[in-house]
């Protein structure tokens, strides 16, 4: 699946070495995302990757922030439709926990801290709190509700892809037990929020 050696753009250059970065996110895990394989799958040098990230830890924050982006708009969108009436909590859960564990952004966070990488969540965090306050302002729900609400479903998102498999295997649970717990909490959030004194 290399890129024939054509000149690119930069712009085009980032993208396609991002897209490699993340397919071997996906299928190899967080410690194959390095330049040098990077280079490989997209038929680049190592010079030219270190040209535009400066490093593998840049590699990895640049990642972080695009999966990031994409994500978070994913989430917003399916957050609006509930709002709408016509969506299920239940998606954004799913999307949340996707991201994390199939998706590789609780696989990649964690490696890029225990390398050393200590801005490592920093995109990501961004990336969350755009989203917050962006559904804040589009809403007549307490701010402070969407930080908790927020701070619950992340933390339950990225414990479950760290540890959620054992976790329920050792517990004699559903390997999706804590995804449904995330569910109700969203679904009894809303319920209160509709009727503040039940």
């Amino acid at each position: 699946m290399s890129i024939a050696k054509r000149r690119l753009s930069p712009e085009h250059s980032r993208a396609a070495a991002l897209a490699a970065a993340r397919d071997l996110l996906i299928e190899a895990g967080p410690q194959a995302v390095t330049l040098k394989a990077v280079a490989t799958r997209i038929g680049r040098t190592h010079a030219n990757l270190l040209h535009h990230f400066g490093s593998a830890a840049g590699l990895q924050k640049a990642l972080a922030a695009m999966m990031a982006d994409t994500i978070t708009a994913k989430i917003g969108a399916a957050v609006l439709k509930i709002r709408a009436e016509d969506g299920d909590p239940r998606e954004v859960v799913d999307l949340t926990f996707d991201a994390f564990d199939k998706e590789g952004a609780g696989a990649l966070a964690s490696w890029m801290i225990l390398s050393g990488n200590e801005d490592a969540l920093d995109p990501i965090l961004e990336a969350v709190h755009r989203l917050v306050d962006e559904l804040a302002d589009d809403s007549t729900v307490d701010s402070s509700l969407l930080h908790q609400e927020t701070l619950t479903l992340v933390l339950m998102a990225l414990g479950d892809a760290l540890l959620g498999g054992p976790m329920a295997n050792a517990l004699g649970l559903p390997r999706d037990k804590a995804r449904e717990l995330a569910t109700a909490l969203l679904h009894n959030s809303i319920a209160n929020r509709a009727d503040p004194a039940g």
